[in-house]
């Protein structure tokens, strides 16, 4: 692979087509940024491996549930009402905690006893 710049490859163009014919793969750049590549008609394209953690999103269609007026919500709850709500529910979870913890021994445990 070879990368020129802009003028240099208009300048010197049928070189790099030459270049491309036989197999090479010419990059154009533009204030150092690549914008187009040369290559032959005949090239392969190089199969390129997708990791198994990229999801693809293409053609998915509609999205099943519309989380926006969620988010809106989320955006709207202050951090204070946030910590108060979560006391909340930690207070609630640890009450059926102890009510579980509460339960009548069975007979098993009186006859171990």
């Amino acid at each position: 692979m070879h990368a020129v710049g802009l003028f240099e490859a208009k300048t010197h163009l049928s070189e790099y087509v030459a270049r491309a014919e036989a197999g090479e793969e010419v990059i154009i750049m533009r204030h150092n940024k690549p914008v187009a590549k040369i290559v032959s008609l005949n090239a392969v394209a190089a199969a390129v491996e997708i990791p198994k953690y990229v999801q693809r999103t293409f053609d998915m269609g509609v999205p099943l549930v519309d989380l926006s007026r969620a988010n809106q919500l989320v955006a709207e709850l202050d951090n204070l009402e946030f910590l108060k709500l979560n006391a909340r529910l930690a207070r609630a979870a640890n009450k059926r905690k102890k009510a579980t913890d509460k339960k009548p021994k069975t007979a098993q445990s009186h006859e171990a006893a």
